[in-house]
């Protein structure tokens, strides 16, 4: 069954294959052979595969542990009591492989692909204050004899009646074994057509893992940063060990000091910025510093150049951040109050933002807030109507002058509304500075380093100009970089 392309004018447009075609197509491939197992939203996926015809070749088992005291029987129990929870999915996964390992024998079965879709899910409630949210993935072999791949992904869902979410959860299950079996070659397409017959309004992926042999050189943080580029989440996060994690699991009851920047590459102003307003947040009352996340995000538009994202560009800074030890959200959010929003998703607690002089007059330009009904003022009630503190980072002006908080110069209709957040102790000066890094810009330095220029390494923190020249990080020719010091 192969997908039609059909000629519009000089455009290609590419036949997008049914469900139901789709796990027929499952069906009548004779070596595909698995389990399903399905918790939460009934067997909304299997139930596409037995519509379609031709199922007894690919369902080995379809079941539902219901029953917490069933589910903790088969799978075991987790340490935090949830159910809801990637390793609750993952030993669903590993446990079914198990299963049909141990009960098919292979000599009966030597060109069977063995397969395991799993799905541990909670759709909305009956007070619909809650929408919803799950682990969906599939453990599977492309050849007999291999090992096996996996993917991964948290989704959350946005329509407000259960049946439809169990739909879609059906939808979204086909979709992802089809694509696991017929795409894996491209993982990024893969990606795309989880969305075949869905709106993103009823769907957000926020978290997706690809591993196994046939994704050996899949780097996570790109697919992550497709998430956000494909208009399938708003943000992703990722660990300083540069997997991807999901954002409300580590966001979730924390303090948050967040930094923004095009951090390209990371320089000593961005670290001092850190060590600074970080001395600053954890003495704050209500901040407690067990409980307190840096957070380093670069916005999506921070990624784009020429108009489109260079992923080498983002694979660089993303390499620098994660060697420093620092979390990294990437996000679709131009303006602040936006950040500031989704972090108040999933906390309650003290906020902080660091940020430079110019940021802040950013934050205070109209015309970032035109396409909102109320202007500047609902931004603004949106961003500091939260427990939120602003630090701000001094600047010399042309005349070596040091601007803060106190002699900053925003649009003359917008002097009274700063005054009163800077009365109500909303902005605050980060003092102490080394004032020797005010003269350090990333721009400059990128320069520095794609022309060869020397000099730029003591502008960036310990050990990141190594790592700049030992991977040839934003365009760095070493040798060239020597030659021009010989110079």
């Amino acid at each position: 069954m192969k997908t039609n392309i059909m000629l519009k004018g000089d455009k290609v447009i590419e036949h997008i294959p049914s469900i139901k075609d789709k796990a027929l197509r499952i069906n009548l491939n004779e070596n595909i052979y698995g389990t399903f197992s399905e918790i939460g939203a009934g067997q909304e996926t299997v139930r596409n595969f037995f519509r379609a015809g031709g199922s007894s070749g690919t369902i080995a088992k379809a079941m539902s542990a219901y029953d917490k005291d069933f589910s903790d029987a088969i799978y075991g129990m987790e340490d935090d009591g949830r159910y809801v929870t990637e390793s609750r999915l993952k030993k669903m996964l590993m446990h079914e492989v198990h299963i049909i390992e141990e009960r098919l024998d292979r000599d009966k079965h030597p060109h069977k692909m063995f397969f395991s879709y799993a799905n541990t899910v909670a759709t909305i409630d009956f007070a619909k204050q809650f929408k919803g949210h799950g682990w969906v993935g599939i453990k599977y072999q492309v050849e007999p004899e291999e090992d096996y791949n996996e993917i991964i992904l948290h989704v959350r869902f946005k329509e407000n009646d259960a049946r439809l979410q169990q739909e879609t959860l059906g939808i979204l299950g086909v979709n992802l074994i089809y694509g696991a079996y017929y795409k894996y070659s491209s993982p990024k397409k893969l990606l795309r057509y989880l969305y075949d017959h869905l709106d993103k309004d009823q769907l957000e992926i926020d978290t997706i893992n690809f591993s196994g042999p046939r994704f050996a050189d899949v780097d996570n943080r790109l697919m992550s940063l497709q998430l956000v580029k494909n208009g399938m989440t708003d943000a992703v996060m990722f660990n300083p060990q540069g997997k991807n994690v999901l954002p409300a699991a580590i966001l979730y009851k924390k303090n948050i000091l967040a930094l923004r920047g095009s951090f390209r590459p990371v320089t000593k102003v961005n670290i001092d910025m850190l060590e600074k307003s970080y001395d600053m947040f954890i003495k704050e009352n209500r901040v407690n510093k067990d409980k307190t996340l840096v957070v380093f995000e670069i916005t999506l538009s921070n990624l784009r150049s020429e108009g489109e994202i260079d992923e080498r560009d983002f694979m660089d800074r993303a390499k620098l951040l994660c060697s420093l030890g620092q979390t990294v959200m990437i996000s679709n959010f131009q303006e602040y109050y936006k950040v500031v929003e989704y972090f108040s998703n999933y906390t309650k607690a003290r906020m902080g933002l660091a940020m430079g002089v110019n940021n802040l007059i950013d934050i205070f330009d109209e015309k970032y807030y035109r396409h909102l009904s109320g202007g500047i003022l609902e931004a603004f009630g949106k961003l500091f109507y939260r427990d939120l503190k602003v630090f701000l980072y001094p600047m010399k002006d042309e005349n070596n002058e040091l601007i803060t908080s106190e002699n900053i110069k925003v649009h003359p209709r917008m002097k009274e509304l700063y005054k009163f957040f800077k009365f109500n102790g909303k902005v605050m000066d980060i003092e102490d500075v080394h004032e020797d890094n005010l003269n350090i810009f990333s721009r400059e330095v990128l320069k520095m380093i794609s022309k060869g220029q020397p000099g730029w390494e003591g502008m960036l923190p310990e050990g990141i100009a190594e790592l700049i020249k030992e991977n040839n990080l934003f365009g760095c020719k070493p040798d060239k970089v020597l030659a021009e010091h010989k110079k």
